[in-house]
């Protein structure tokens, strides 16, 4: 268990470094998380040669790495995850396992997942209120635009409350469904208000960096630079340094403080014997 919990204290020492890093630039640098994964591997595999575990502790490893490298890229191309945040999520692959037990492993995956997503989901609304409250005068404004430009889909949202809300004699859950549809509507709105009141900027062309998100596309002679989610490419940075002083980007959450908190809570999940899964057998 030893060589575990010595795992466990290298990628908490990782992940403190990548949160800072990424609340300094905004971003995680690729030698980080690739040194994370060679790391833990490497670790693994000298272990399981000087240990004679017949190799179990490293291939559990391997699996881990493919089992989240599937994972990181679901979040990644699903536009959850930028680049980075992808790329811590497959380096931890290579630390989570520590059981012999593939099943049992899957299960401690599965714990993670499950407190990554509920801490995601609390932090991104606390951060979002933050972001409200600190631009409230901008914030009212843009949620009042974005309610104009979106009239359709609220006259809809009130027809599906009150269709709903109609049938739900025929049941409580009808009811609720009437409510879900108006909230997700409000939901959308205050995302969208937030997004471009709070997390778009004017920046100098010379502070771009790779992988910065262009809030819309710019025309560089005949060559049309596209704002896409994989962000800017060095080539692109440096056309437009050449004829843009200034340039509009949009700019992510910083996300990485959530994989410091699921960790966490994580290891003190095992060491207090809690395990989700079990609770529904």
């Amino acid at each position: 268990m030893y060589e575990v919990i010595f795992l466990w204290l290298v990628a908490l020492a990782f992940i403190i470094f990548a949160v800072v890093q990424d609340i300094k630039t905004r971003e995680i640098a690729n030698w980080l998380n690739f040194s994370l994964i060679i790391f833990a591997l490497g670790f693994r595999f000298f272990y399981s040669l000087f240990s004679g575990d017949n190799f179990s502790f490293f291939y559990n490893g391997l699996i881990g790495f493919g089992i989240f490298f599937l994972i990181g890229n679901l979040f990644y191309y699903s536009r959850l995850f930028a680049g980075g945040d992808a790329k811590l999520m497959i380096a931890l692959g290579t630390i989570l396992p520590f059981s012999a037990s593939f099943f049992y492993n899957i299960q401690n995956f599965l714990n993670f997942i499950f407190l990554f997503l509920l801490s995601g989901f609390v932090y991104t609304i606390f951060v979002s209120i933050f972001l409200c409250v600190k631009n409230f005068k901008i914030f009212r404004k843009e949620f009042i635009r974005q309610f104009k430009k979106n009239k359709k889909l609220f006259y809809f949202s009130v027809l599906g409350f009150v269709l709903f809300s109609l049938m739900g004699f025929l049941g409580f859950l009808f009811f609720f469904l009437g409510i879900l549809i108006f909230f997700s509507f409000v939901l959308y709105l205050y995302a969208k208000a937030i997004d471009e009141c709070c997390m778009v900027k004017i920046i100098s062309s010379e502070k771009l960096r790779e992988g910065d998100w262009l809030y819309s596309n710019i025309k560089i002679g005949n060559k049309l630079i596209k704002a896409n989610w994989d962000g800017l490419s060095k080539k692109e940075i440096r056309e437009i340094i050449r004829t843009h002083n200034k340039v509009k980007i949009r700019e992510g959450v910083v996300f990485s403080p959530v994989f410091l908190i699921a960790f966490i809570l994580w290891v003190i999940s095992f060491f207090a014997g809690f395990n989700l899964w079990n609770s529904f057998w």
